[in-house]
């Protein structure tokens, strides 16, 4: 039996599949699913500030409801179906004691101060880590990418002081440098970069002239830009690398892990597939490290990284964003489709 063992942040995984943060990750009945299918942890559903706000207001606007009742009437409850942060904690928490696999918590606030209390309360649900959500969308024309990165620094490093659980950073894919972001955060002694978040797009139904929601499946092959950042940082970095976006089987995840990754996060494999997935990714990895003769992941976990290249020949494969290769092979490439 091949071994799949991986230590993220510090702590044992029997595999490196982790189940990403998502609605399906808040489910007790489909984490237990996950489990069963021997995935390496979970990560819960994140926990929005946001939406803890928009929540309390929309209680707020309820309750006014009923002012002219007597102050002393407490028992009064508007019919409405909400979570707030104690609700939130309290799923956690169970979540927790429920599952064997390391759980790990998603949080992504608005303010400083928010940060490091929800971070606090997190801790105390018993979980095993903490992913930082950073990403927040630019909406002020007025403020530079160096104080937005400063202030992400800053709430970074509050976190770290804050609790004594491993700290993750879920990151986008849009920072201007992201390697030099990536060198802080390290240096900011965080235990893990994951790399890239997933996120909501607008979309516009030209009939009814309205914006419309959509629920952002990632693709198959959409792991490719998270190969490039993945083989670029290991080997200069101290934090443990999650790769995550597109992964839906087993070639991606060894992609992957040859480029550098000590994990993987699936949310839209499973979503598409059932989490019979998780399994399935698994299989494929042990069948090909029984093929190539390996048996542990250490053994090849990044022998593809861009450390690990030829410098004179191959290296300039994670560096160049262009199309030149394209263009030099091109006679042979379209030769293909005739």
């Amino acid at each position: 039996m091949k071994n799949l063992e991986t230590t993220f942040m510090g702590i044992k995984l029997d595999n490196p599949v982790i189940l990403g943060a998502s609605n399906m990750s808040s489910h007790p009945d489909q984490l237990k699913k996950a489990e069963q299918q021997g995935v390496g942890a979970v990560v819960y559903k994140t926990l929005f500030e946001e939406q803890v706000q928009l929540e309390n207001l929309q209680l707020d606007e309820r309750l006014s409801q009923y002012e002219h009742i007597h102050a002393e009437m407490t028992s009064t409850h508007p019919d409405m179906d909400f979570s707030d942060i104690d609700y939130h904690l309290t799923r956690l928490r169970k979540a927790k004691e429920s599952l064997s696999v390391p759980v790990f918590a998603s949080l992504n606030a608005v303010n400083g101060e928010s940060w490091i209390s929800y971070a606090k309360m997190i801790e105390q649900t018993g979980v095993d880590g903490i992913e930082v959500n950073l990403y927040q969308t630019p909406v002020d024309f007025d403020i530079s990418s160096e104080n937005i990165e400063n202030n992400q620094i800053n709430i970074v490093e509050g976190i770290k002081k804050a609790v004594s659980i491993p700290v993750s950073v879920k990151l986008s894919s849009d920072y201007t440098n992201i390697l030099h972001f990536v060198k802080r955060l390290d240096e900011a002694n965080v235990d893990s970069v994951v790399l890239f978040n997933a996120f909501f797009q607008p979309d516009i139904d030209i009939q009814k002239e309205k914006h419309k929601k959509v629920f952002n499946l990632t693709q198959s092959g959409d792991y490719k830009q998270t190969l490039r950042y993945t083989g670029m940082l290991y080997g200069n970095i101290k934090a443990d690398i999650c790769s995550s976006r597109g992964i839906f089987n087993g070639d991606d995840a060894l992609k992957l892990i040859l480029s550098g990754a000590t994990a993987v996060q699936v949310v839209s494999s499973v979503y598409k597939y059932g989490v019979e997935r998780i399994a399935t990714i698994k299989n494929d990895i042990t069948e090909w490290m029984q093929q190539k003769g390996y048996n542990s992941l250490d053994e090849f976990r990044g022998k593809l990284a861009n450390c690990n290249l030829d410098k004179n020949e191959h290296s300039l494969v994670y560096k160049r964003a262009q199309y030149v290769d394209l263009m030099l092979t091109s006679d042979t490439i379209f030769g293909n489709f005739q």
